[in-house]
């Protein structure tokens, strides 16, 4: 374990300033839109919209909440339960517009007014707007602290489990659609981000499009967020440089685009919106037209960190079939992954395939009665469990059970799909809550590959490399993913500069050892982008060629991309 200078801000650089301040934002727009009779103040559900609804009152205009104008709360469970369903955990992808969520007959808005609120530039059509956007990590905070309202209805009692599952399955689907055709429209003339209570923030939407766009054509970084875990450890602490006073922390999302953040900086000042704005508004020059062929206006490979270091197992699990996921939740695909080692103690392990010749319906009935708490469910009796060390690779195509043991720091390289985890056994421990973790042995039974057992875990899915070119100071490496996976990896050990090419595909990397290194531009496409130890940064599609320069003694990333489709 090594300290480094790993970044947890990465930001994009802005022109001209920030309106900081609900008096600062009240009187701009006072100011810029004085002879307009109607104001939007769109929300993306998460806000405090008590705070919006407050500040504009000052104006002394009529405040319209865009939730009396929506149906009556009973109608809006009613419309969603087929994709909320009765699961603690998992819901089914709503189709559902938000349009639906109001009366047949659009509401007439009367003049002078202030529309604030979900839709309120749907129900203002000919407004102005200005969009109050939200960071999807704030909201599970919020989430967790039982402060803000679902879309449509109040259920900010319920837990958060509860409320992330309504968020993920239903509300966050149908408003990024609808944000994405508000962004497309250019009806949007301001953005506020409110993630920070006490100093909400305001740019123009020229100044918004200009970070987005600088984004999108250069190197970057999202903003990491950390949290703690049953299993968690001790390597983040050190490296990321993280508060001391926490137990643990067991994940870092440090590519997870749907998830994280980005941020805009001017004069100092960080402008915090969700990362997914930059999927949605420059999809093609991200990802690359075939990937956004295949995938739509979903960036498909995800980067996070699992760290079990002075720590425990993490669950032993298994993750849908694509047939499975694509039947029981309307995903499009499911989550595929793979354990790159990044750290590991000596005794460090990872359990992963079956063994030869187990008794499969028995398993299933030892894991019931784990479950019940009738017996400690014997892992090592019908799965491998193999040694591991620094750099090894195990990959993980969906169906095949497996877990990380403790002592390990594990770069985890998947699909973007999140929570779709069918925990099997859980060590017999509890959550950070107090209570036991669902386990879902009943789904897990019907997705499991029976027939990855110890041979197939050898010759296919354990440290399957193979060197694809090797010169002075340069050595390339195939190191997966399984031919099931749509992922492919490639390592990269350097003590000079080493060629990359995008290959019109976005290509998402890992400096997975050294101490920093520098990304240019062959053309001068954009400006050198300084990387540091274990930090994940995203090359858009459109760069094309670029090269990474080891800045002290030798360097490693591992890059992923989006295999082509053979012809």
């Amino acid at each position: 374990m090594r300290k480094s200078n790993y970044d947890k801000q990465p930001s994009t650089h802005i022109e001209g300033s920030m309106t900081l301040g609900w008096d600062n934002i009240i009187s701009t727009l006072s100011q810029a839109w004085a002879d307009e009779p109607i104001w939007a103040i769109d929300l993306y559900p998460g806000t405090y919209e008590e705070d919006f609804m407050a500040a504009f009152a000052k104006t002394g205009r009529k405040i319209i909440d865009t939730r009396t104008l929506m149906r009556p709360e009973e109608e809006i469970r009613q419309l969603t339960e087929r994709f909320m369903t009765d699961d603690v955990l998992f819901g089914y992808m709503s189709n559902i517009r938000l349009e639906e969520y109001f009366p047949n007959t659009k509401p007439e808005i009367k003049e002078p007014s202030i529309v604030i609120g979900t839709a309120a530039a749907w129900l203002a059509p000919s407004a102005p707007v200005c969009y109050a956007d939200m960071a999807r990590w704030e909201i599970q905070q919020r989430f967790r602290r039982h402060e803000v309202k679902a879309l449509g209805i109040d259920n900010h009692q319920d837990s958060p489990s509860v409320q992330y599952k309504r968020g993920y399955f239903n509300d966050w689907n149908i408003i990024d659609h609808y944000k994405d055709n508000l962004m497309q429209s250019s009806r949007i003339q301001y953005w506020i981000d409110s993630n920070q209570r006490s100093q909400p923030k305001m740019i123009t939407d020229a100044q918004m499009r200009q970070g987005l766009q600088r984004t999108a054509h250069s190197p970057f970084r999202v903003v990491p967020f950390f949290d703690p875990a049953p299993w968690g450890g001790q390597w983040m602490k050190e490296v990321c440089d993280l508060p001391r006073e926490e137990q643990n922390y067991g994940w870092c999302f440090d590519c997870v685009p749907e998830e994280n953040s980005l941020y805009l900086e001017a004069d100092g000042t960080l402008f915090e919106l969700p990362s997914q704005d930059v999927v949605l508004s420059h999809t093609r020059e991200l990802l690359g037209q075939q990937v956004w062929h295949r995938f739509g206006k979903s960036f498909p490979i995800r980067f996070d960190f699992l760290d079990t270091m002075q720590g425990g197992n993490l669950s032993l699990q298994v993750h849908p079939t694509n047939e499975f996921a694509q039947r029981e939740f309307g995903l499009p695909y499911t989550q595929d992954e793979s354990y790159y080692l990044l750290d590991a103690a000596p005794d460090a392990v990872v359990y992963l395939g079956l063994k030869e010749g187990i008794d499969k319906v028995q398993m299933i009935e030892d894991l019931r009665a784990a479950q019940r708490g009738d017996i400690i469910f014997d892992a090592e009796k019908y799965v491998n469990k193999l040694p591991a060390k620094k750099h090894d690779h195990y990959l993980i195509p969906a169906g095949t059970i497996h877990c990380s043991g403790h002592n390990s720091m594990v770069l985890e390289i998947s699909s973007t799909p999140s929570i779709f985890t069918f925990k099997l056994w859980d060590w017999a421990r509890l959550g950070l809550d107090g209570k036991p973790r669902p386990i879902n042995v009943e789904r897990g039974k019907h997705v499991i590959q029976w027939e990855r057992t110890t041979p197939f875990v050898k010759t296919e899915i354990a440290n399957h490399f193979e060197v694809l070119h090797e010169e002075e100071g340069i050595k390339e490496e195939r190191t997966g993913l399984h031919p099931n996976e749509f992922i492919e990896t490639r390592r990269h050990t350097f003590s000079r500069p080493v060629e990359h090419n995008t290959n019109g595909g976005v290509n998402v990397l890992n400096l997975v050892d050294g101490t920093a290194a520098l990304i240019e531009s062959p053309e001068g496409k954009f400006e050198p982008f300084e990387v540091h130890y274990a930090e994940t940064f995203i090359i858009p599609a459109c760069i094309g060629r670029y090269t990474i320069t080891p800045l002290q003694g030798e360097c490693m990333t591992l890059k992923a991309s989006i295999r082509p489709i053979d012809l």
